[in-house]
This record gives structure tokens, C-alpha cells and sequence, in this order.
């Protein structure tokens, strides 16, 4: 198999995880974990091909994705209770798949299009589509709504990838100056606390105010 096909089953299993992690939080049955699992593995790379036109999406035409989150699930299930911290490991885990998925998202974006705007954009979806799912569905604060840099990870991973790969460098070695990029900032963000400055001033009026 190609770097970016085990980029791709490493995101899946990855971000799967992490779904499998929140059903556990939340105390579901075998079939939440699979479900959560499912749609937290392959949420954002079903955008990404909607997005690029590739339908059918990329788990119908190979459904070995289902498998792999299906296996994730189950193991995560047997296992959960296990973990001292499984929002500890959750997080971890996210920032991984995160910066393997930006990579992949990039890859296939400059594919299909050729534009390394695309590329960018296409792996940031890839990236953190399917967290910002998962915590939807666990009815959890979303990644984009937490202090530290989560989706400019995304974005340093897909464009460093895309800037290597301009420059003519091998695919392992674009790929790995995404990877690591992504994952420094990112892993960075949960280490050391890094943010942005926030918005200050005055809130909006509630719109029961404004009539």
C-alpha cells in the first residue's frame, strides 16, 4: 500500500477512536460505539469527496473503512473502562488523526483539483469534520468552541504538505512536514495552552431586543 493509503486507514482508526471514546463517556451500548465510530471516522472524508465531487464517497467504494471502524469500536468497547483518562487519551488521539488526515484531505484535494487552495481547504475538512460531529452528537463543547488552536492546525499541516510538495519534494517527506507540522501545533495548543486573542467587546444585542 501507498503513504497515503496508511495515511488513510490511520486517520480512519484514529479519529474512529475518539468517537468510540465519547460513546463510552456518555455510557452507550456496542451500537453507539459503532455508530459514534463510524461517523466520527468518516465524517470528514465523506465531506471532503462531496466537496470534490467523488461520489460515491470513498467508503462506498471501498468498505474496508466500515471494518476498520467497526473493529475500532469493539475494541474501544471491551477496553474504555480501562483508561485512567479516556478524555485525556480522546484529546491525544484527535491531534493525531488530525494531523494524519490534513495530509491525506491536502493530498486528495490537489489530486482532484490541482490547486493548492483547494488542497488546503479540502484538508482542513478532512481534518476536523468528523471531532466537530462527534462532539455534536456526544453533546459536547465542539473543538471549534475550546480556547486552544485546533482547525489552524489543520490548516499549518495542509499547507506546509502543499508548499513541500510545490517544491518538488519526495511524497514521504512532504507528507511527513505536514504530519509534523500539524501535530506540533496542535500538541502544542494542549501542552502549553496556546490561543488566540478573543473577542472583547461589547456582545450583540439578543434578538428578542432588537423588535
Amino acid at each position: 500500500m501507498s503513504l497515503l493509503v496508511y495515511l488513510d486507514y490511520a486517520g480512519i482508526a484514529l479519529f474512529a477512536a475518539t468517537g468510540a471514546l465519547a460513546a463510552s463517556r456518555k455510557q452507550l451500548d456496542l451500537i453507539g460505539f459503532l455508530f459514534f465510530a463510524m461517523v466520527t471516522g468518516t465524517g470528514g472524508g465523506t465531506v471532503r469527496d462531496i466537496v470534490l465531487g467523488r461520489v460515491p464517497v470513498f467508503w462506498v467504494l471501498n468498505p474496508a473503512y466500515i471494518l476498520v471502524c467497526c473493529i475500532v469500536g469493539v475494541i474501544v468497547f471491551f477496553t474504555a473502562h480501562l483508561l485512567e483518562s479516556r478524555y485525556r487519551l480522546l484529546i491525544w488521539l484527535d491531534a493525531i488523526g488530525l494531523a494524519a488526515y490534513c495530509v491525506l484531505g491536502a493530498a486528495k484535494g490537489l489530486a482532484a483539483t490541482g490547486s493548492p487552495t483547494i488542497a488546503i481547504v479540502t484538508g482542513t475538512l478532512t481534518a476536523t469534520f468528523g471531532g466537530i460531529l462527534r462532539d455534536l452528537m456526544a453533546n459536547e463543547p465542539s473543538v471549534l468552541l475550546r480556547p486552544e488552536i485546533y482547525v489552524t492546525a489543520a490548516l499549518v499541516g495542509a499547507g506546509v504538505f502543499t508548499f513541500a510538495n510545490a517544491l518538488g519534494m519526495p511524497l514521504y517527506l512532504a507528507s511527513g512536514c505536514g504530519v509534523a507540522a500539524a501535530f506540533a501545533v496542535r500538541g502544542g495548543a494542549l501542552w502549553f495552552g496556546w490561543t488566540f486573542p478573543i473577542y472583547k467587546h461589547k456582545p450583540g444585542r439578543h434578538p428578542d431586543d432588537v423588535m
